[in-house]
């Protein structure tokens, strides 16, 4: 949802805008041509949405390195 404007503002937007060059008033229009431009809403990468794991090891060398690395402890501390 966008901000709206009455044609009196748009207008004075417009007087200003109009005093510009054309190269800048060419970039301008693309702008906002780009910012209404539709885009579709079925593509969409589910790694966006949360951190992805990205490793190089395959599952068994994680499993076996995850395994090696805990510490098995009979010594339980007191309170």
């Amino acid at each position: 949802m966008g901000l709206a404007i009455s044609n009196k503002i748009i207008d004075k937007y417009f007087r200003f805008l109009k005093k510009l060059d054309n190269g800048t008033k060419k970039k301008l229009i693309i702008k906002l041509t780009e910012s209404i431009e539709t885009k579709d809403d079925n593509a969409f990468d589910l790694k966006k949405l949360f951190g992805a794991w990205e490793d190089s090891r395959d599952s068994d060398t994680i499993i076996k390195e995850i395994k090696e690395a805990r510490i098995n402890s009979k010594n339980l501390e007191e309170f």
